[in-house]
């Protein structure tokens, strides 16, 4: 992708995501496609006693109202149009939450599947398809360094890294994570003509860490 293609800008405030709008307008004119993938955590480890006002807002900043906002600001030109996707990227951590350190994120994900859902219903009927996915573990370069991380702190190597974060998640049946490109994939599919009947649900793709009946 071109480099003049790309916006710096900080999507957890509110001028953040009014110029990344504009600037998407601008230079692309007609949105017919957004993806959310932006989500993380910087949440202390501790469980809900370390979480003040301040992480709680830092969180659902960056995992909910970035989402919020930028829809807010490119979804009605779709419904003028009657015809566009939204793709949230959300988290099995709403259904599958890590008490000790993903308290605050798994609760932004969890609302921000909650409004997903909400706006399915509202524009569907204009034309603009809204959904979820939910991934599992992803092996991104983050996740990468995190196993390294959890390696290190437990004397193992990175192998035995990525088996202690399995556990921590209750396992995951495939015995891996999954890769972003499977993800891109999965979102590709969805925002494609070739899904134009699918709309207001969520894809989990997670290896099958999240155990279904």
């Amino acid at each position: 992708m071109p480099e003049d293609m790309f916006v710096a800008a900080d999507l957890t405030t509110a001028q953040g995501c009014a110029d990344l709008a504009a600037a998407a307008t601008e230079r692309l004119g007609e949105i017919d496609i957004v993806v959310h993938m932006l989500g993380g955590s910087s949440a202390p480890a501790g469980g809900f006693t370390a979480l003040g006002d301040d992480e709680w807002d830092k969180e659902l900043d960056l995992n909910l109202m970035a989402a919020v906002r930028l829809d807010r600001a490119l979804v009605p030109a779709m419904v003028a149009r009657k015809r566009g996707v939204v793709v949230h990227v959300t988290s099995i951590q709403s259904q599958l939450p890590l008490p000790d350190s993903t308290t605050a994120y798994a609760a932004a994900k969890a609302a921000l599947s909650t409004y997903s859902k909400s706006l399915s219903r509202e524009v569907s009927p204009q034309g603009v398809r809204v959904v979820r996915v939910s991934p599992g573990w992803i092996e991104t370069e983050s996740s990468v360094e995190l196993t390294k991380r959890v390696a290190s702190n437990a004397g193992t190597d990175i192998e035995g890294g990525k088996q202690l974060i399995m556990d921590a998640l209750g396992g995951i049946p495939i015995g891996r994570p999954s890769k972003p490109e499977e993800v891109a994939n999965l979102i590709a599919f969805l925002a494609s003509d070739r899904a134009a009947t699918i709309t207001g649900t969520e894809y989990v793709i997670d290896g099958g860490t999240i155990p279904t009946a």
